[in-house]
């Protein structure tokens, strides 16, 4: 929604209850963990090997046909870095737990994680994308520049159903949308896809406030660069998905090289045993200063989810690259989901790259600025972005009509 008036505080109704019949919270701290204590271990152990002796070489070769023809994790002692690790796979574990999906697939980054969706349909000949702007901006420049051969149709959630082909291999929205938070009715939307999978990017919500699969998506994309890792030190994707869909995905990853590197591995799986306390803490913060916003006679349109979270986006009266430039406790950088508050202009940076006209019908307004919520005290938060805004801005409507545009 576009007021911050209609929710000012983080979500009671929150979700608690994992997949497993455990609550999320608990899942969050032993998934991918269940081992240890029979090993005699606490914390999980790092893996940091790329290729591991075997005498058997005839067992060797029996693992790898089966990994050719389908994909699943070889039975037994690893073989080589580029089929798996270890450590990645106590990630991958935990996080298809806590997304209720039967397996979860890690990369290097979030845009090599959608390149391997694309080319697993790809190669299959179903190469053209329905799409749902805004997105996140690479992911647009992905699928608008065809660099994979793809083709893409741009449509509102409203029109998915009329805009499949038979050659249609994937349907894409982002819920809440980066950077405008815009959110789909991701049932609606999966319904309408028919048989065609439907992949929703949740990066922003975590499964901490939604998980897609249990709407009907297929497959579950992550940036886990951002609230997965949550402390602006580890770079990762992770597409969590049904364990046909992933078979394809490891393939993919074993071919092309883009494998997750076993220490962001240990550092994710750290990471998602604080998301619940993370995300709670840090949307708590994000509706305090949605509702301070959205009451600022120099702030002309809040943006803030109906299901919460840690972001918010702000369109401002004044200049937008002032305010960035006149945060001082604030961090002016790209990415999001830390423990520290970050601000960027989507226009200048991470949308800078899909065209001008696009992203302004999308949502991405030039005077957007889009705010990563983090843990530190709202009063702390407040006073910077009070001090950055500066003063009203010459010609600013008045601050009853300010409040009825966000309504």
């Amino acid at each position: 929604m576009d007021s911050a008036r209609r929710h000012t505080s983080a979500p009671d109704d929150v979700r608690t209850t994992a997949p497993a019949g455990r609550a999320l919270a608990t899942e969050a701290v032993h998934a991918g963990r269940d081992d240890l204590a029979g090993r005699g271990l606490h914390a999980p152990p790092i893996d940091l090997s790329t290729t591991y002796p075997s005498y058997d070489s005839r067992g060797e070769a029996a693992r790898i046909d089966a990994f050719a023809a389908t994909g699943a994790e070889p039975d037994g002692p690893p073989v080589y870095g580029r089929l798996g690790n270890p450590t990645v796979a106590r990630f991958e574990a935990a996080l298809a737990r806590l997304e209720g999906t039967e397996a979860a697939v890690a990369f290097a980054s979030g845009m090599a994680a959608l390149t391997a969706v694309l080319l697993v349909r790809g190669s299959m000949g179903l190469r053209h994308v329905v799409a749902v702007r805004p997105l996140y901006g690479c992911s647009d420049h992905l699928l608008t520049a065809g660099l994979l051969g793809s083709e893409v149709t741009w449509t509102d959630p409203a029109g998915v159903a009329d805009a499949l082909r038979p050659d249609t291999g994937l349907v894409l929205v982002e819920s809440p949308a980066n950077p405008t938070l815009a959110e789909v009715d991701l049932r609606a939307v999966a319904h309408a896809c028919g048989s065609v999978p439907l992949l929703v990017d949740n990066t922003f919500a975590t499964p901490v406030l939604q998980r897609p699969a249990e709407h009907g998506a297929r497959l579950v994309l992550h940036s886990a660069t951002k609230y997965l890792g949550g402390h602006g030190d580890v770079l990762a994707g992770v597409v969590a998905c049904d364990e046909e869909f992933a078979g394809r995905l490891r393939q993919v990853r074993f071919a092309t090289g883009g494998v997750l590197h076993p220490l962001a591995g240990y550092l994710l799986l750290r990471g998602l045993s604080t998301l619940p306390v993370r995300v709670r803490a840090a949307s708590a913060n994000a509706a305090d200063l949605a509702g301070r916003l959205a009451a600022d006679p120099r702030v002309s349109r809040v943006h803030y989810p109906r299901i919460g979270g840690a972001m918010v986006s702000f369109e401002v009266y004044g200049d937008p690259h002032e305010v960035v430039g006149g945060v001082r406790l604030i961090t002016p950088a790209v990415s999001l989901g830390s423990v520290d508050t970050l601000i960027q202009h989507p226009a200048s940076i991470s949308h800078r790259i899909v065209d001008a006209d696009d992203r302004r019908s999308a949502g991405v307004s030039d005077r957007l600025l889009r705010l990563s919520v983090g843990l530190e005290d709202v009063d702390d938060l407040w006073a910077d972005l009070d001090r950055a805004l500066g003063e009203r801005a010459a010609g600013a409507i008045p601050l009853r009509e300010a409040l009825a545009r966000t309504e």
